[in-house]
């Protein structure tokens, strides 16, 4: 039972906010893929696929950064009780767990097309490199944009079987709108970062943050409201992207960078606001 609770704790499955946000610009990419080929087959069976694969590589991901990380994460108030910098957890053991959940991730991938299982295997390389980020650059939160949005290009693939310029436009808003988040979110440890030296835009924009993060949100709202007058058109469901646009607008106004708590708080609206886009698109098409 106490392993079974370090696992829980390592892979954070007790904090689902993190498969949500990875899985929900997945299930983005099926609905607006649906809606292009005007069909729904296989479309709730793939949402369960992308699900579970959401959940088994942000678990192994989880792990990796931990074992990157373990001498920093001791170094940092919210992170130094982690199983593996407080050396719950032995090194050979984590490593195996890493192996069996990316066995399993590749099992559910081979589910797909030769396209989609050829982008995932590409994602890995994202995945595994994202820990070292903050090491060398301020703009960490940019390339986890680009590797935890990847799942919009693979969910797209696996309806179309071909890669469009569309499918590019949501990508691109979706990594705006990590690139907001994600500097929220690391507002928590910035005095911390800062000591230790890691790299963050949290840290590279602390005197202007809103704007910041304003800027990110602008940005993905225009996309976003670019491609429904575009490629999919205006009916009453479309109004749901309002509320979209308002979650983003209140974790703007809610954030306080000398406030942890009311960052982490904004943070998780995110997973509203990816539920209420996810509604939106896929209510399009069975209006």
């Amino acid at each position: 039972m106490k392993k079974f609770k370090i696992f829980i704790e390592l892979t954070r499955l007790n904090k689902p906010i993190g498969y949500m946000l990875l899985f929900w610009p997945c299930s983005w990419g099926l609905a607006i893929a649906s809606y292009y080929e005007q069909t729904i087959n296989n479309f709730y069976f793939y949402l369960i696929l992308f699900f579970l694969g959401s959940i088994l590589m942000r678990s192994a991901g989880c792990i990796f950064n931990d074992i990157v990380d373990r001498d920093i994460d001791r170094k940092v108030e919210r992170t130094r009780k982690r199983p593996l910098a407080s050396k719950k957890l032995s090194l050979k053991l984590a490593f195996f767990y890493i192996f069996i959940l990316c066995l399993i991730a590749l099992l559910i991938l081979l589910q797909f097309n030769y396209l989609t299982v050829f982008l995932g295997l590409g994602s890995m390389f994202l995945a595994f490199t994202y820990p070292f980020m903050k090491r060398l650059t301020y703009w960490p939160q940019l390339f986890l944009g680009i590797t935890f949005n990847w799942g919009i290009i693979m969910a797209w693939t696996a309806i179309t079987n071909q890669i469009s310029m569309e499918i590019f436009m949501l990508y691109t808003a979706a990594i705006f709108w990590t690139l907001g988040y994600d500097t929220i979110y690391g507002l928590q440890d910035i005095k911390d970062d800062e000591i230790i030296g890691m790299k963050s835009t949290s840290i590279k924009f602390k005197n202007y943050t809103k704007l910041f993060v304003s800027i990110c949100y602008i940005i993905n709202s225009l996309i976003i409201m670019y491609i429904f007058q575009k490629f999919l058109g205006f009916n009453f469901f479309s109004f749901m992207a309002l509320i979209y646009l308002f979650t983003l607008i209140f974790q703007v106004y809610h954030f306080n960078k000398n406030s942890p708590k009311k960052c982490l708080a904004a943070f998780k609206l995110n997973n509203f606001s990816g539920l209420t886009l996810f509604i939106c698109i896929f209510s399009l098409q069975i209006y």
